[in-house]
């Protein structure tokens, strides 16, 4: 089989004669007499090459040429007309045909044509997919980590990179977000282009404004020259909006028009300005709350939220927190000029246990301590920051890879119980009142979890930690 191929032409008896004739020549043949019939086909079967009439009643050839390629693009077109000028040619060019062949059709040429074009489009997808297998036999440039949760994010970005929808990434502080939006730049078509970034929540609304839109000479005072502006300097590539949640309220619109018409008007300026830049922006914050509580506008909320990348948390990554931490303790043991190759059994324990509020930014900071301060092949645990030492796992944890940070319903109370009386003050009354137990029932539990049945306030220090 040479390929299938569709056919579409208003005369049924040109039809038949190609259908026939290039069955024989080991293609698999469909035809169709009119351009409306042939594209509604083509959104439903697929094929390796398309053969099209131009001159037809209603949809012309020309415009299923155009409609086929943009639904279609990996598909070739070959066009057939009884007119064979220069112009018609150009026109069929320009509307996506790959060939252009005039009437009356030879089957040897139409043959040869419809081979190219199908080795055209094998040769294509081949490209793809070893662009592709290299690129998913590499890691992601600056991420690290091999948690399930992880594993997500990366295939998210494998998914998307390749498309121009706006990306959302939300996570906490420290996660890495920027790092998820350079990675959906490095992987998209748009790679040779720029990476722009700018945060919003680092200038004033003045400022910020400037930078994003430009202004125009002479737009304020200081204004003495025209400054393009983010948008437009990111043009053939991607604007990363970092901290897009701290955008205030009065320039949002104006974000929202830009990103709807896909134009800037310059500060000061009265005609707009055409950018083409892939928006990608990045927050700690709710936003969907947000939007309900009206403190960002919900058009804007869901214009940039076409595809959301949720970066985890640290303390759900498992033992990924290893991973990163020798992977730290290599960059800056190389920074330092220093002989350390590793982290101890105790200190790797301590890393493991320890909560991380700042996620992959704090643990970065902390091995570069540790490794400026390490005086063996290992960092030990004397290396590690006090609060990293002395920690105490206090929070409940659901949300880990890691199943050894499960606990027994037991202990699930016993920690909960503790937690409420602290947050009241000590307060035992109230303490039963909101636990739903009586105080003598209350009493009994916190003797038996080591706590005085006198404790004031501030008495759990003497409780024993939990393991």
């Amino acid at each position: 089989m040479k390929g299938r191929a569709l056919i579409v032409d208003d005369e049924r008896s040109m039809c038949e004669l190609l259908q026939v004739g290039l069955t024989k020549r080991g293609f698999d043949v469909a035809v169709r007499t009119s351009a409306a019939e042939g594209f509604s086909l083509l959104q439903n079967e697929d094929f390796d090459v398309l053969v099209t009439d131009l001159n037809m009643p209603g949809m012309s050839g020309i415009e299923l040429c155009e409609r086929a390629a943009a639904n279609r693009p990996d598909m070739p077109v070959v066009v057939l007309t009884a007119f064979g000028s220069l112009e018609t040619a150009t026109a069929a060019i320009r509307a996506g045909a790959y060939d252009f062949i005039t009437k009356p059709v030879e089957l040897d040429a139409l043959q040869i044509s419809l081979e190219r074009a199908v080795q055209h489009r094998a040769l294509r997808s081949e490209v793809k997919r070893l662009r592709k297998a290299v690129a998913a036999s590499q890691p992601l440039p600056d991420l690290l980590g091999a948690s399930s949760s992880m594993k997500q994010v990366y295939d998210f970005i494998e998914r998307v990179s390749e498309t121009d929808a706006s990306v959302l990434i939300t996570g906490e502080s420290g996660t890495g977000k920027e790092l998820v939006a350079k990675a959906l730049h490095e992987r998209s078509q748009r790679r040779s282009g720029p990476l722009v970034a700018v945060n919003c929540a680092a200038m004033p609304e003045g400022l910020l404004e400037s930078e994003l839109f430009g202004h125009v000479r002479g737009a304020f005072t200081d204004a003495k020259e025209a400054h393009p502006g983010l948008f437009t300097q990111a043009n053939g590539g991607t604007l990363f909006l970092d901290e897009i949640g701290e955008l205030p309220l009065s320039l949002q619109p104006k974000l929202l028009r830009a990103l709807q018409e896909r134009k800037v008007r310059p500060v000061g300026g009265d005609t707009d300005v055409a950018f083409d830049a892939r928006i990608v922006a990045a927050t700690n914050r709710d936003l969907e709350s947000a939007a309900a509580e009206h403190r960002f506008r919900e058009d804007l909320y869901y214009r940039i939220n076409v595809i959301h990348i949720a970066v985890p948390p640290l303390r759900a990554r498992g033992t990924d927190v290893l991973l990163l931490g020798q992977h730290f303790v290599t960059h800056f043991a190389g920074a330092f000029g220093k002989n350390v190759h590793g982290i101890s059994p105790a200190a790797a324990e301590k890393l493991v246990a320890y909560a991380w509020p700042g996620n992959v930014r704090e643990l970065q900071n902390c091995v570069e301590r540790a490794v400026a301060l390490a005086r063996f092949e290992e960092i030990v645990v004397e290396d590690l920051p006090e609060k990293v030492r002395s920690y105490k796992r206090t929070r409940l944890v659901l949300d880990s890879d890691d199943t050894s940070e499960l606990i027994p319903l037991e202990e699930l109370e016993r920690r909960y119980i503790l937690r409420v009386l602290e947050r009241l003050g000590g307060n035992k009354s109230l303490t039963a009142q909101t636990l739903g137990l009586d105080r003598k029932t209350l009493y009994r539990k916190l003797l038996q979890y080591g706590a005085p049945a006198d404790a004031k306030n501030g008495s759990l220090r003497s409780v024993s930690p939990a393991k």
